[in-house]
């Protein structure tokens, strides 16, 4: 008896028309890399000949959509950023049902103006919106809120779209000032004792916000702002007697914070400010035995009015499309 292969999957077939050589150029990219990258992000395989497009997998119709999508947007280049972006808007857009699979791909041109971009942020970044439904949420929440928490996994943009937010604010003159803040608390590791003065040993622990800050504002605006005092970066412990009015005040790594902590920040919050707290709680780094300041507060101020929670799924990664299957492999292991 001869046993019989399984029936191998059809592809979908693709044909991008009107026919433009230097848009399907820049679709592809150099040595197809865009294409590499559509395939790594959807677990899918695509094979090219000129305009014709075969595409296999199980995501193979979000991946012809992307096609079709990244191919009306060619006209200039298109960087790994803008192609992973677009991926992760259009995986929270739903495909157009049709008895044609290709009208059924098609994206509507409005699509770039669907509510799913929600509050448009002025920051150095003019395309800045969010990219998942959850991530328009918390935008929102932020706006609607004097204080709101993000909760979930590392990569979901819970921090970023913090501080873009508080750049809005203040570029808004909503607030007079931002101050970021976390705890300082080993990743896991014993550094010993660091070199250098004070602002010198506590900035490791805050070197992402000044990433953000950077990113958002540029360095010689946010040089200026320190010096300024419009903008402070200070570890956690900094905060305790102060009353934070017309500020703008965002508490990062809040999962490292203890309960006693968490009340601190919380009752920092003075007249005309506005707060975020975001935290991981899958990544606690406390001393075995502590409890995450941020679980007791999602847990005692639920019902709380005026405060507001998002809780960030894998689904909501934003960064290399590998990020969201390891959140996904270590959520399904534990």
């Amino acid at each position: 008896m001869t046993k019989t292969s399984p029936k191998r999957e059809r592809p979908l077939d693709l044909k991008l028309t009107p026919v433009n050589n230097l848009r399907l150029a820049t679709l592809c990219g150099a040595l197809d890399e865009n294409l590499r990258q559509i395939e790594t992000a959807l677990d899918v395989v695509i094979v090219r000949r000129g305009e014709h497009f075969a595409v296999r997998g199980a995501a193979a119709a979000q991946a012809v959509q992307a096609l079709e999508y990244f191919y009306q947007h060619a006209d200039e280049a298109l960087s790994v950023d803008a192609i992973q972006l677009g991926l992760i808007e259009l995986q929270n857009r739903p495909l157009r049902s049709s008895h044609s699979p290709r009208r059924a791909l098609e994206i509507p041109a409005a699509a770039a103006g669907s509510p799913l971009d929600g509050p448009q942020l002025v920051t150095r970044k003019t395309e800045l919106h969010g990219r998942t439904p959850r991530q328009v949420e918390y935008l929102q929440h932020i706006q609607a809120h004097d204080i709101t928490f993000g909760v979930g996994p590392a990569g979901t943009g819970k921090t970023y779209l913090a501080v873009a937010s508080a750049v809005d604010a203040f570029e808004r003159d909503m607030v007079e000032r931002i101050i970021l803040t976390r705890p300082a608390v080993e990743a896991g590791e014993r550094l010993g004792f660091l070199p250098g003065d004070l602002a010198q040993k506590v900035d490791p622990y805050l070197r992402p916000l000044y990433d953000a800050l950077y990113d958002l504002m540029g360095f010689d605006r946010v040089t200026r702002l320190y010096e300024k005092g419009a903008l402070e970066i200070a570890p956690l412990a900094f905060m305790r007697g102060r009353t934070l009015n017309h500020a703008f005040v965002i508490l990062d790594e809040a999962q490292n914070t203890t309960p006693e902590q968490m009340k601190m920040f919380l009752t920092r919050i003075g007249i005309g400010a506005r707060a975020v707290v975001t935290g991981d709680p899958s990544q606690v780094d406390l001393p075995r035995g502590h409890k995450s300041g941020l679980a007791e507060a999602v847990d005692i101020l639920r019902e709380v009015r005026g405060i507001a929670f998002t809780h960030f799924q894998k689904e909501d990664v934003v960064r290399h499309p590998l990020v969201a299957r390891i959140v996904a492999a270590y959520e399904s292991h534990q």
